[in-house]
């Protein structure tokens, strides 16, 4: 494992520009195999999870040619349905493949998807809606087996607004035939981005963004270009960090109005915050204030992604802060850590107090998930001395060499290769 050594005390200052959003990318590269000839997108962050959807890609059967940020995805050779095993277990976003094997090629086959440890993630919503569809569904040591003569369009009513689930069968209804509606379906902003490319690429899908979502089945897809978007939680990552260090940054392409929850904790925390047409420029407190209450929601509420980096914000606030976690029972690990760091922190269930302490010190941490991961470096960069932090890879998910670009900013993190581990 790789490991981050960050040495603390060094209010970041200067620019950065947020890359594509590694949850807006994901389920459009499982979208492209909908489409009969190619699809080249712009954009597209270089992150492990990237680089894993492309390999179960090509192991399907599609030409992946790729050049920095650049991907191109050819389809045209799919000749297998199911999904490589030891991918799939470490890339939760295998899942979003179902959908769209199953409806053009009506067979689709793959082991229960893995993914950062954070809680349970059931994948019955995805199934569920499937089989309305018309899907016949086995599952079976350990693995999902899906076939169908054809899905159907239908209306589906999701118990709980899953980001994934809706994504998925937006996906699955794009060629089934008839009309599908998707009723409590999740409104975050990659759906919308989901939805805007497969209507560029010739399907038919609207209400995106509102909780119900009609697919108007029987769509053919055609060849297009397609830039991904900057990614909210990258660009509330970098604010965060500039929040928790007293720094004065601005972040380029940040997408302003989607990130309405977050730029006002950090305006609550003593930020001095400047909303512009192409970005965000925030002024960091000596010291933040404390957070009365943080609450995570599905969007536009408090977004899960980002409560572990404000968690690390608070350790250090003025007074008590107090966050609850609504989405993920288990998102709270990176708390232990924290206090090896000599952060105030008591954790019941999914609630978690936080009383700020003037400074944190450096430790050794591991890094159990992608954003307790980032959390912990952000603590790092406040803390005095040096902390060193395993479990780089975990990090490397969500953002592209988050250490050139704290590091950019001035902060000094660097990292050290596995093969130097001791």
């Amino acid at each position: 494992m790789s490991k981050l050594k960050v040495v603390g005390g060094i209010p970041l200052r200067g620019e950065i520009a947020v890359h594509g959003s590694k949850n807006a990318a994901l389920p459009i590269l499982a979208a492209t195999v909908l489409f009969p000839e190619p699809v080249e997108l712009t954009n597209c962050p270089e992150l492990a999870d990237v680089r894993h959807m492309l390999a179960l890609l090509e192991e399907l059967g599609c030409r992946i040619r790729q050049q920095g940020d650049r991907v191109e995805v050819d389809p045209r050779g799919i000749t297998c349905t199911e999904l490589r095993t030891d991918i799939t277990r470490r890339l939760r976003s295998s899942l979003f493949l179902l959908g769209p094997l199953l409806s053009r090629f009506h067979e689709a086959a793959a082991v229960y998807p893995g993914g950062c440890d954070i809680g349970r993630r059931p994948i019955d919503l995805h199934l569920q809606g499937l089989r309305l569809l018309g899907a016949e569904i086995e599952e079976r040591e350990g693995r999902i087996y899906c076939r169908t003569a054809g899905l159907k369009g239908t209306d589906i009513q999701l118990d709980y607004p899953s980001v994934g689930a809706t994504e998925n069968l937006i996906m699955a209804a794009c060629i089934a035939q008839g009309v599908t509606r998707i009723i409590n379906g999740a409104c975050e902003p990659e759906i919308v981005t989901l939805c805007e490319f497969l209507n560029r690429g010739g399907f038919s899908v609207t209400g995106a963004g509102t909780p119900q979502i009609t697919i108007r089945g029987g769509g053919e897809g055609r060849s297009i270009r397609y830039e991904i978007p900057a990614d909210r939680i990258v660009a509330g990552t970098y604010l965060a960090a500039g929040a928790i260090t007293g720094g004065e940054i601005f972040v380029r392409n940040a997408p302003v109005k989607e990130l309405t929850a977050p730029l006002n904790k950090l305006r609550e925390a003593g930020c001095l915050i400047r909303e512009e047409r192409v970005g965000v420029y925030l002024k960091g407190p000596k010291r933040p204030r404390e957070l009365k209450k943080i609450e995570t929601r599905p969007y536009p509420g408090f977004p899960t992604d980002l409560q572990s980096q404000f968690f690390a914000l608070c350790t250090v606030a003025r007074g008590t802060s107090l966050i609850v976690e609504n989405v993920f029972e288990n998102r709270f690990v990176h708390g232990e850590e924290l206090q090896k760091m000599g952060a105030l922190c008591h954790i019941r269930g999914d609630m978690a107090v936080i009383r700020g302490v003037k400074s944190l010190h450096g430790a050794d941490l591991t890094a159990h998930d992608l954003r307790g991961g980032a959390a912990l470096v952000l603590a790092g960069l406040r803390a005095e001395g040096m902390t060193r932090i395993e479990g780089a890879q975990r990090i490397d998910r969500g953002y592209v060499r988050l250490e050139e670009a704290l590091s950019a900013l001035g902060g000094r993190v660097t990292r050290e290769p596995p093969e130097a581990n001791v």
